[in-house]
C-alpha cells in the first residue's frame, strides 16, 4: 500500500456530519468485515503513516517500524470481524500497533546511539571495530513518510515531528516498554488516560503513574530546546545559512572554519561505529586524522531527517570515476551552532582489524544500509564528479 497522508475525521473518532463520506465508511467495514481486502486496505490507508511514526517513535528502527507494521495490518485483518465499533478505528489500530510493538520490544535489546553506549573516544587512538548487531537508533526519513507537523491532538505535549528528533528517540529507547507507550499515547499522540488504559489492557491509574515517570525519565534527557524550536527561532533562511556555512567550510577541508560553525561542547558518533569524540579540541584532532585529513574528497546533498537538517555525504571513488554514498549526518542545532553529528555509515562493517576503520571511505557499500541512509531519503545513488 502507498502511504496516504490524509485522515478522514470519522476514522479518527471526531465528528463528521450525515455525509455520503461516512456511509461509505460503514460500507467498506461492513464490506471488510465480509473479507473484502480492497475495502479493508481502503479502511487502514489513512492511518498508515501516522501509524509507521508511531511504530518507529516505540522501535527506534525503519526496519523494525516496518515489520510491526505488517504485522498489524494482519493482526487487524484477522481482528476486523470482532471489531465491535465501540472505540474509534483508529484508537483499534493503534492498540493493535502498539502491542506488535510490545512484544518486539521483549524479543531483542534496546537500540541507542553512541553517546549512549559508553565514554568518548580519544581520536589518538583510532576507531573502534564497529558493532553489527543491530542496536542503533535508525534515522527516520520523515518527509517522504509524510509526518506532519504540528500536533496529532489538542492534548498532545509534543509536536509530532518533535517526536521523531533523534534526541527525542534516543531518549524513549531509555524508558521501559509500559512507559514508553504511555508517554507516546499521551504526549505526542494525545490519547487520553482513559483511552492508554483501553489500549494497553491496564487501569487509568497504572496509566498516570507510568507517565509520571516517563515524563520524569525523558525530560532529565532532552535538551532545553527542541529542534523544531531551535529552527523556528532562526527562520528558513536562518537554518540555510548556518547549514550552508557548514557545508562550506567541509568543501574546503578547513577544520578550523568547521570547528568554529560547532559548540564547545559538541559531539561526532558514526554508527555503527561504538566511538564517537565530545568536545571541540577531540573534533579538531579527529577531522585532522579522519574526514578532512586531506586522503578523501566529498560531495554532499542537503536534505531531512528525524525533522532536522541532514547532510548525505557522498566520497570519491577512483576506480569508478564517481561519488559513491558514504553517511548521511544529521546535523542538531544549538542556536546558530551545531552540537551534534549523528553520522549514519552506510559501508562494510566485516573486517575485525580497527585499522580498516581508519580509511572506512575505501570499504565497500552494504546495501541494506545505502537503502537505509540514502534511498529511503530520495537522493541519487552516485554523483558525478
Amino acid at each position: 500500500m502507498g502511504l496516504g497522508l490524509s485522515t478522514p475525521s470519522t476514522l479518527l473518532g471526531m465528528s463528521a456530519g450525515p455525509t455520503g463520506s461516512t456511509m461509505q465508511e460503514r460500507e467498506l467495514l461492513e464490506s471488510a468485515r465480509g473479507g473484502d481486502e480492497d475495502a479493508f486496505a481502503r479502511l487502514v490507508e489513512p492511518h498508515r503513516s501516522e501509524l509507521h511514526a508511531h511504530c518507529y517513535r516505540m522501535l527506534g528502527s525503519v526496519h523494525d517500524a516496518e515489520d510491526a507494521l505488517q504485522d498489524a495490518h494482519l493482526r487487524a485483518w484477522r481482528g476486523l470481524p470482532n471489531f465491535e465499533a465501540r472505540s474509534s478505528l483508529r484508537s483499534w489500530l493503534y492498540r493493535i500497533a502498539t502491542n506488535t510493538c510490545l512484544d518486539l520490544i521483549a524479543k531483542r535489546p534496546k537500540r541507542v546511539l553512541p553517546v549512549d553506549y559508553g565514554p568518548p573516544r580519544d581520536p589518538h587512538d583510532g576507531p573502534l571495530v564497529p558493532l553489527v548487531e543491530s542496536v542503533w537508533v535508525e534515522p527516520y526519513p520523515d518527509e517522504t513518510l509524510g509526518v506532519e507537523d504540528g500536533y496529532a491532538a489538542p492534548e498532545a505535549r509534543y509536536e509530532q515531528r518533535e517526536a521523531v528528533e533523534l534526541a527525542f528517540i534516543a531518549a524513549l529507547q531509555n524508558l521501559p516498554a509500559n512507559q514508553r507507550a504511555t508517554l507516546i499515547l499521551r504526549e505526542v499522540l494525545g490519547f487520553s488516560a482513559r483511552e492508554v488504559a483501553e489500549i494497553l489492557e491496564t487501569t487509568t491509574a497504572s496509566v498516570n503513574s507510568a507517565l509520571q515517570r516517563a515524563r520524569k525519565t525523558t525530560e532529565e534527557r532532552l535538551p532545553d530546546r527542541s529542534q523544531q524550536a531551535t529552527m523556528r527561532s532562526l527562520g528558513d533562511d536562518g537554518v540555510r545559512e548556518v547549514v550552508q556555512s557548514y557545508m562550506d567550510a567541509w568543501d574546503r577541508a578547513d577544520i578550523e572554519a568547521v570547528v568554529a560553525m560547532l559548540t564547545e561542547d559538541a559531539n561526532f558518533s558514526m554508527p555503527p561505529a561504538p566511538s564517537w569524540h565530545k568536545g571541540t579540541q577531540a573534533l579538531t584532532a579527529f577531522l585532522g586524522v579522519g574526514p578532512l585529513s586531506g586522503d578523501w574528497r566529498w560531495r554532499h546533498i542537503l536534505v531531512r531527517a528525524n525533522g532536522q537538517p541532514a547532510l548525505a555525504f557522498y566520497s570519491w571513488d577512483e576506480a569508478k570515476g564517481t561519488y559513491l554514498p558514504f553517511a548521511l549526518n544529521v546535523l542538531t542545532l544549538r542556536d546558530r551552532l551545531v552540537s551534534d553529528v549523528t553520522a549514519f555509515i552506510c559501508r562494510a562493517t566485516e573486517s575485525s582489524d580497527p585499522e580498516a576503520y581508519k580509511r572506512w571511505p575505501e570499504e565497500p557499500i552494504i546495501h541494506d544500509r545505502f537503502v537505509d541512509f540514502f534511498e529511503r531519503f530520495d537522493v541519487p545513488d552516485e554523483l558525478p564528479a
